[in-house]
């Protein structure tokens, strides 16, 4: 049978879930005013929301998590400063070299374990003062990380990195995308989790189902800096409680996110128990999970029989394909997944 004549089984990411009912009503229904004025009650409600969740002094929202990291990025820093990474960093890896093309800084990456770079290598990698040497500005953390298989980042590591940064002036962005997803992994409030981090972003438009949007948290002095730097960007945006008022109800029910994360283990164990020799689960964190597949034909091979059934994927490398659970998927789809991957196997 066709992909064409089958359920899509997507298991690409949780950015491909849809706005539910409430959702879209909230939306129809949002007290609109224009947000560059400051003047609109919706978003106004969403940012103090967040603010207030994180337990920074105030929150701005922005179109995309992208955007939200690049503007906390330009607000940190000057141009010519360096910024201390993980090297399979989101901020570093995929967001089209922002970092050097917008705030114009330098990017010093190191090795991540356990999805977070090992305190002494951020003391080490601090600039000493010199004449030869950029200034150290920035330190970016990620939680949940993305290349690491939605792994969360526990509260210890991330103040032990943060201690660091701060023994040394320098500020912590997280890349909070997921945050929500790790505190309910780690059985932690959201801002006993990033209460180190100077500035926090995390997304709406993931698992928690908002069409469009991301919030960046901080205190209110930082937020008022990276106001001016998201208008440089164009995220400067007018009556925008339209899209607010759905932040607003995915904010409310985050506490869902642990459903994904429930099918993520469903998912896992069918991997499993998978027969066939050349497929075995990789890493199972929050709602992602890596299929290894050491077959001669290679991951890619298997993605593509894969969509030929119905079921979307993504590949991260030659031996290794990424399954992400969402709120738009059933007990019943992620069975029928191990029908499909069985038929090819």
């Amino acid at each position: 049978m066709s992909a064409r004549n089958q359920e899509i089984i997507d298991l690409r990411s949780d950015t491909v879930t849809r706005p539910t009912s409430e959702m879209r009503r909230a939306m129809a229904e949002a007290e609109v005013g224009d947000d560059v004025y400051q003047e609109d009650p919706t978003v106004k409600k969403l940012e103090s929301l967040t603010a207030e969740i994180l337990g920074k002094g105030a929150a701005l929202f922005f179109p995309s998590g992208t955007m939200a990291n690049q503007a906390a990025v330009l607000t940190h820093t000057t141009p010519g400063e360096e910024v201390i990474l993980g090297a399979n960093s989101h901020i570093y890896f995929y967001e089209v070299g922002g970092l050097a093309r917008l705030s114009g800084v330098q990017a010093r990456t190191l090795p991540e374990r356990r999805g977070c770079p090992e305190p002494e290598d951020i003391a080490a990698a601090v600039r000493d003062e010199n004449i030869h040497f950029p200034r150290t500005a920035l330190l970016c953390l990620e939680n949940t990380h993305n290349r690491a298989g939605g792994l969360a980042v526990d509260k210890d590591r991330i103040d032990d990195c943060c201690r660091v940064a701060w023994a040394n002036n320098v500020p912590v962005h997280l890349d909070g995308a997921r945050i929500f997803n790790a505190a309910l992994e780690l059985e932690i409030n959201p801002d006993e989790l990033v209460a180190e981090c100077d500035s926090v972003m995390c997304c709406l438009s993931k698992g928690l189902g908002a069409p469009v949007g991301s919030m960046l948290a901080g205190s209110a002095e930082f937020i008022e800096q990276a106001r001016k730097s998201r208008k440089l960007l164009g995220g400067g945006l007018r009556q925008v409680g339209v899209l607010a008022a759905a932040g607003l109800v995915a904010l409310q029910e985050r506490e869902r996110l642990i459903e994904d994360h429930k099918l993520a283990e469903e998912l896992a164990a069918i991997i499993a128990s998978c027969p066939a020799e050349n497929v075995q689960l990789g890493e199972q964190a929050t709602n992602f999970v890596m299929l290894e597949y050491t077959g001669n034909q290679g991951a890619g091979w298997l993605r593509e029989r894969l969509e030929e059934r119905g079921v979307l994927s993504n590949k991260l490398h030659e031996t290794r394909i990424r399954l992400v659970t969402h709120r738009d998927l059933t007990s019943n789809q992620i069975t029928e997944f191990g029908r499909r991957l069985n038929s090819i196997l």
